[in-house]
């Protein structure tokens, strides 16, 4: 329970997707409700408040709903962060292992300023491959990871002590499961 809203009633387990033996944790419940969406945006904003944000970056596809919306709050640059292949400008990317398999994302040369400070926001902390990948292009790109913020953790999973020893910031979420 976040505040007065209970933000794990709108969410969804889809078992056996995207393959048998992933349990899926579907936040599309949790978007089609604007008050409950509202909340989430208001909690991982005043969380971030006190600290000298210079951009959101993001990770497509579900990460970008609540991402964008982040960085209205905190009225800075929102940064995409995409899957190879769909970004048209000069990029760079970074392959990485999910718990299903391999991919790699990518983002354009010029789309964080040497010096910013860089909140990565994604839907969901898993193994931590997806938010370490982009966590090592902000640093490619000469920027520093101030914080991960998530709507969801997978405790079970490594993800959190990964960002934790690699990038030497707590990743914050609003629901863990154990």
């Amino acid at each position: 329970m976040v505040g007065d809203i209970n933000i794990e009633s709108y969410l969804r387990d889809v078992v056996d997707f995207p393959k048998p033996g992933i349990v899926f944790k579907d936040i599309t419940p949790l978007l089609a409700n604007p008050e409950a969406r509202q909340h989430v945006v208001k909690k991982i904003a005043a969380h971030f408040k006190s600290e000298h944000v210079d951009a959101i970056a993001a990770v497509e596809a579900r990460g970008f709903i609540f991402g964008s919306l982040l960085a209205d709050a905190l009225q800075v640059p929102f940064v995409p962060i995409r899957k190879s292949g769909k970004l048209p400008y000069h990029k760079i990317h970074e392959e990485y292992e999910l718990e299903y398999g391999m991919a790699s994302i990518e983002m354009h040369i010029d789309a964080i300023e040497k010096g910013s400070r860089v909140v990565i926001h994604d839907d969901l902390l898993a193994t931590g491959g997806t938010a370490t990948a982009a966590g090592n292009m902000i640093k490619k790109l000469g920027g520093t990871v101030a914080g991960y913020s998530f709507v969801i953790n997978l405790a079970f999973l490594p993800g959190e002590k990964l960002l934790t020893e690699r990038f030497g910031v707590r990743p914050h979420y609003l629901v863990s499961y154990t």
